[in-house]
């Protein structure tokens, strides 16, 4: 039996902008420091990691680690994503026994 673990579309997307949200973030810090980007970069950031996280929590069949992975900042919810589209494709599958 095949364990459906595909994520959700908004979690994907979710997860991308954490992470592109957290580059532009330390980019600026580190470069010209622009009061206006970081002004909304920040919350943007927020938002996409609780976004990640609750919502990676909500799935019923989402394994323990996959809920870990989450919290970590900025790559956390593209590891999840990575756990969840791997599925029942990274345990070993049974011997099919054919018949002689």
């Amino acid at each position: 039996m095949t364990v459906n673990l595909r994520p959700p579309p908004p979690l994907r997307i979710a997860a991308h902008a954490e992470l592109i949200s957290l580059i532009v973030m330390l980019t600026n810090v580190f470069t010209v420091h622009l009061k206006p980007l970081s002004s909304v970069m920040g919350p943007t950031h927020g938002c996409a990691y609780l976004f990640v996280v609750i919502t990676t929590w909500r799935l019923k069949r989402a394994p323990a680690a996959v809920k870990v992975l989450a919290l970590v900042p900025g790559v956390g919810g593209l590891l999840a994503l990575r756990q969840l589209d791997r599925g029942d494709s990274a345990r070993p599958q049974e011997e099919e026994v054919i018949p002689s």
